[in-house]
């Protein structure tokens, strides 16, 4: 167990004496917990093989799951990928800096504990001030998931880190909020066809504008062997309590997801509800925890807030989540995948 130092930071122009400290920090083969615009990242030096595999001690993650690449400019590629194809160059300058990660044939200098032995590269460059300045200070590229324990919920405030990294992680640089909320799109770049192993921050159909053929993979990873990217186990993202997603046409679901409720409720239970704001009046008469997420026709607030509210289920003690679905357009995609893997794949599809 290590002491956890927090360094407050302005988010939009963070201060260069705790981005120093932080940045020595990771020089010395440290972990340092730092905010990007998705979620918050607990990094380290990623061409230190050690301080690459103190964050699987520090995550309790295993070891067949990989970690991502943050490098601080995309012309910095070559540094973590052997191969640079055009259309890696022309995503790069198209969504670069920003929340897409790109899966590439893994350049030598980067060890195979940041890849969980494999032999591509997930790589990004985020658009957030303090990612940036902390790894142009620190002078290498920083392999980071985030800053969680293992499969439970992704941080979006120093807070959280805190909350589950305490004695863990050397330095927290607390930034405030994140903007996005879900994670980094993850698009491999050495299959076939360019396909999303994972969604997130940016919309498959901003891809697929550029692109135009663009796969979605919907097959679980087995968890016994490296997975191609990071966040695809089955269960993920987790809250405490068992988590139930409902699909489907909205009043139908809604109706589902009442009758539900209102079981558990006679079974003793104690509801918890991830809802869109619109849905508040429709369970207003029921002795359950509601947290909103949003309104259902704004998912870019709705990813923003996802995170922060299922930790404030998990706060409220509750025993059981039932979640309702916000569609799969744009960032509904990745709210989706991510209440999906919380839920284990227990999914209500409603007619």
């Amino acid at each position: 167990m290590v002491e956890t130092l927090v360094l407050p930071v302005q988010a939009s122009a963070p201060e260069s004496e705790a981005i120093a400290r932080a940045a020595a920090v990771l020089q010395a083969g440290g972990l340092v917990a730092f905010p990007t615009e998705t979620v918050y990242g607990l990094g380290a030096n990623a061409l230190d093989a050690q301080a690459a595999s103190s964050i699987f001690r520090a995550k309790d993650r295993p070891v067949y799951d990989p970690l991502i690449v943050h490098l601080a400019d995309g012309e910095d590629l070559p540094i973590a990928a052997a191969q640079v194809s055009a259309v890696a160059r022309e995503l790069a300058a198209c969504f670069w800096p920003g929340p897409l990660t790109l899966v590439l044939p893994r350049a030598p200098r980067i060890p195979t504990e940041v890849t969980s032995g494999g032999e591509t590269v997930a790589v990004r460059v985020p658009a957030h001030p303090v990612a940036q300045a902390l790894i142009r200070a620190a002078g290498v590229p920083v392999a980071a998931p985030s800053a969680n324990r293992f499969g439970r919920i992704s941080p979006t405030r120093a807070e959280h880190v805190l909350a589950d990294l305490a004695g863990r992680v050397d330095v927290i640089l607390d930034g405030g909020p994140t903007p996005v909320g879900v994670e980094s799109t993850v698009l491999s770049l050495v299959m076939p066809v360019p396909t999303i192993l994972r969604p997130g921050g940016i919309s498959r159909e901003a891809l697929v504008a550029i692109l135009g053929e663009v796969r979605v993979l919907e097959p679980i990873t087995p968890e016994t062997e490296t997975a191609p990217a990071p966040g695809m186990a089955l269960q993920h993202y987790a809250p405490r309590a068992p988590l139930t997603l409902f699909r489907g046409e909205p009043a139908a679901m809604l109706a589902a997801l009442r009758d539900a409720a209102q079981a558990y409720l006679d079974a003793g239970e104690r509801v918890g509800l991830l809802l869109a704001d619109e849905d508040g009046a429709t369970f207003r008469d029921l002795p359950v925890t509601v947290q909103c997420a949003g309104p259902s026709a704004d998912v870019t607030r709705v990813a923003q807030q996802l995170f922060a509210s299922l930790r404030a289920l998990d706060r409220a003690g509750v025993s059981i989540i039932l979640a309702r679905d916000f569609g799969a357009a744009g960032l509904g995609l990745a709210i989706r995948d991510r209440l999906t893997r919380a839920a284990a794949g227990d999914v209500v599809r409603v007619a």
